[in-house]
């Protein structure tokens, strides 16, 4: 198996938008990502980074290029298909959250589990399990009008990591959120990625993506820069200098 979780290759994305008009949003895009990378995505409106994202994400296919998730080309699969990798392999994280403003938090979590045909008994132990991993254990039972604002984008990441999936693919997580539960927000994401997990992040803000360990801005549907973050001094580490 590759050590990359992703590997796109040339990719090309057009939309026709009838007539003779056509949308560049990708122009040849060729990345890879690995295993256990934070990854933070960025670039202005109009860059192609949603394009990107949902082309990752299984949720587009590209025009061209080739597109191997695991090792395996995605770039010509049917829905059916992408589906498939969708709910087993790609945890997202979206920037409403799309909560189930009726269902309580264990439920939302056990949504990917039902879509993949996991037993009663397994997906709420699952969901429990997960829940208590991003440290809402004793909140199982609450609907999302009684959770906290961090607390609804913990429920969030949990659906994320319930199937267990190759990558965690976040939209904006703290665009909706205060600076002080963004923060929060972050910090659980970090922990995340040192036990292991691969997250991409989708951003306009460089504060957020300093998070992040590797940045790649886009700009008119390529790849301006791809290089390591410069991480920002702790007040810790600077006392201790």
């Amino acid at each position: 198996m590759s050590a990359n979780v992703i590997d796109l290759k040339n990719i090309v994305k057009t939309y026709d938008m009838g007539g003779a008009e056509e949308v560049h949003a990708l122009r040849g895009v060729s990345l890879a990502i690995g295993r256990n990378e934070y990854v933070a995505i960025m670039g202005p409106s109009g860059s192609g980074k949603s394009t990107l994202m949902n082309i990752i994400g299984c949720l587009d296919t590209p025009t061209s290029g080739l597109y191997l998730f695991n090792d395996v080309n995605v770039s010509e699969m049917n829905d059916n298909d992408l589906a498939k990798i969708r709910n087993k392999e790609i945890g997202f994280v979206f920037q409403t959250f799309n909560l189930l403003p009726r269902s309580d938090a264990l439920h939302n979590v056990e949504l990917p589990l039902i879509y993949g045909g996991v037993s009663s008994a397994e997906r709420r132990r699952r969901a429990q399990e997960t829940l208590a991993h991003v440290q809402l254990g004793d909140r199982a039972h609450h609907k999302p009008n009684e959770l906290s604002g961090g607390q609804r984008p913990r429920v969030a990441i949990a659906r994320a990591l319930v199937t267990r999936p190759s990558i965690i693919l976040a939209d904006e997580p703290t665009g909706n959120l205060d600076s002080r539960t963004g923060e929060e927000i972050m910090m659980l994401f970090e922990e995340l990625h040192r036990t292991g997990n691969t997250i991409i992040l989708v951003t306009h803000e460089a504060d957020i993506a300093e998070h992040a360990h590797r940045t790649i801005r886009l700009r008119d549907g390529m790849i301006e820069s791809d290089e390591p973050v410069k991480k920002r001094k702790t007040v810790a580490a600077a006392a201790a200098s």
